[in-house]
């Protein structure tokens, strides 16, 4: 392209950027949203251009012939980017970017799968990067180039309906799964390290290190303290590590105290509904917990979902008239079996363990809902408020659970899924 279309075209994206920023004063909370997607979308192809034309001055040389000692020291200059980042995007631009033989003769990109995804607008840079750095793991080099080539056609496959970091799980499972031989023995005597370092400081306070080679050790003491750990309530703003440290110290405590560690998960927590007697035949109203805090119908449905509920029927003064039996509303049998299908909170992005979650009820029971391992999921907090207060939605279908985004997220309304995890068969289906 002549250098004066390459001016033309910078002033357009100028002049278009410069329109896009003026109607914002005026633009509506839906147009504002349509924006986003329309800039996020711009930003991406930028990025394509921008890795295609990092690897053209790569393959041409330019920075060699000012002098300059490579492609990413020279690009880190003319940027005023950070070293490492201007090498970030001359790695992804060699593997997505066409590549010539010393003869002339064009080869594909070393990562033909992703590369093909990334140009069309279906995968994004930092998915080249995950892709990248498994590739080139010490597990992945071991691979055979048959399974390594199925590794990168399954990761790339992957990408679209994954973000970044699920990839990157996803793929080092999959690896992980094709390297069956793993790495070579180790013949050197190498005893179990099993150890936590108490370091005091001044003043009071201090720092503990721990590391555990025996992993029913380090399963039983992270199990204990997930089982603590999770959120006290929708406000508790703590980090996860804060809430680890607080987890830590009470069962330490309760040791202390009593001499043994109190059960793992303990009791689910009881739901009191209050029906007024001329509601009885009506839906609930209200509910309150143990300790007597009001719910509104919508905490209580939300709560109910994984509960031991104790209706209690209420007078006309408030009196109870009636207590019921109290009955889990879950088996816990089919938590587990719900827990083993989920892995977790079954929302895509989400990494909360069983622990930290609740079973919902898809079809909710009060409408007739069964509790049936094909009408639950499970869910973290956060993602259980989301299904029950906003426009998502969650169903099964071919026996995993799928989230539906509302409009305004996702106007053609595509399912979403976790990724499933990778199996010895789906490999040799794979192969064939």
């Amino acid at each position: 392209m002549p250098e004066g279309s390459f001016v033309a075209a910078a002033e357009r994206l100028e002049d278009a950027i410069a329109s896009y920023n003026a109607s914002l004063a005026t633009a509506s909370g839906d147009d504002l949203l349509s924006g986003l997607v329309v800039i996020e979308g711009a930003s991406e192809s930028v990025a394509q251009a921008r890795v295609a034309t990092v690897g053209k001055i790569d393959r041409e040389g330019v920075f060699a012939t000012k002098n300059v000692r490579s492609t990413a020291h020279g690009i880190a200059d003319l940027l005023g980017w950070e070293y490492l980042e201007a090498r970030r995007h001359v790695v992804a631009a060699q593997h997505v970017t066409e590549r010539f033989a010393l003869d002339g003769i064009p080869l594909p990109p070393k990562l033909p799968t992703m590369a093909a995804l990334f140009m069309a607008g279906q995968a994004r840079q930092r998915h080249v990067d995950v892709m990248v750095g498994l590739l080139d793991s010490p597990t992945a080099r071991r691979l055979s180039s048959q399974y390594w080539a199925l590794a990168e056609e399954q990761i790339g496959h992957a990408a679209p309906a994954l973000t970044p970091a699920e990839l990157r799980s996803w793929g080092r499972e999959l690896i992980e799964l094709l390297d069956q031989d793993g790495a070579e023995p180790d013949d050197r005597d190498r005893r179990p390290v099993n150890d936590v370092r108490f370091t005091p400081r001044d003043g009071g306070g201090g720092t503990m290190t721990g590391s555990f080679d025996d992993a029913e050790m380090y399963a039983a003491i992270r199990t204990a303290v997930e089982a603590k750990s999770g959120p006290l309530s929708a406000d508790d703003k703590r980090l996860p590590a804060e809430r680890q440290a607080a987890a830590l110290a009470d069962i330490c405590g309760f040791v202390l105290d009593h001499g043994d560690t109190p059960k793992t998960g303990g009791h689910r927590p009881h739901v009191t509904v209050l029906i007024g007697l001329d509601d009885l035949t009506d839906r609930a109203r209200s509910a309150s917990l143990d300790l007597g805090e009001e719910l509104t119908p919508a905490q209580m449905r939300r709560m109910a979902c994984d509960a031991n509920v104790l209706p209690v029927v209420l007078g006309s003064e408030g009196e109870p008239l009636d207590v019921g039996h109290d009955r889990r509303t879950i088996p816990e049998p089919m938590r587990r079996a719900v827990a083993a299908r989920d892995r977790g909170c079954a929302h895509p992005g989400c990494t909360r363990p069983p622990s930290w979650c609740e079973v919902h009820h898809i079809i909710e029971w009060q409408h007739g809902g069964a509790t049936c391992v094909e009408n639950l999921v499970m869910l973290c907090r956060v993602h259980h408020r989301q299904i029950h207060d906003t426009d998502w939605t969650v169903r099964i279908r071919n026996g995993h659970p799928e989230f539906v985004p509302p409009p305004w997220v996702d106007p053609v309304q595509i399912p979403r899924q976790r990724p499933r995890r990778i199996t010895h068969e789906a490999i040799r289906k794979a192969l064939r």
